[in-house]
């Protein structure tokens, strides 16, 4: 069965960085692009990166620049580098499997002064 367990959120200030894990298991790991979601208060969950088995990556907009993703396919670990994090990256962060549809409970990333 899938598991996914997102853990590293945390309180950081305007500017700071923060380092999010995701232990993420099942039968399509190693063969899946992974990606990381996040929910604001009041919006739509939206994409934020996703990276493939030979490790191609992709960024919203918002955040390409600031963020890096990456993985360990032996661990079963999908990471989100944050840095440079801003007010408007306040958000309930998700790991999944690239275009299905397993959550978990997220992790919580609120950036305020």
């Amino acid at each position: 069965q899938v598991q996914l367990v997102e853990s590293g959120g945390a309180l950081v200030q305007p500017g700071g960085s923060l380092r999010l894990s995701c232990e993420a298991s099942g039968l399509l790991f190693n063969i899946n692009a992974m990606a990381w979601y996040r929910q604001a208060p009041g919006k739509t969950r939206e994409f934020v990166a996703s990276i493939r088995v030979n490790e191609e990556t992709d960024y919203v907009k918002s955040v390409k620049g600031r963020f890096t993703i990456s993985r360990d396919n032996d661990k079963k670990m999908v990471y989100l580098q944050m840095d440079n994090l801003k007010p408007e990256d306040t958000a309930i962060n998700y790991c999944n499997f690239y275009l299905h549809n397993y959550w978990g409970t997220g992790t919580q990333v609120t950036v305020s002064p």
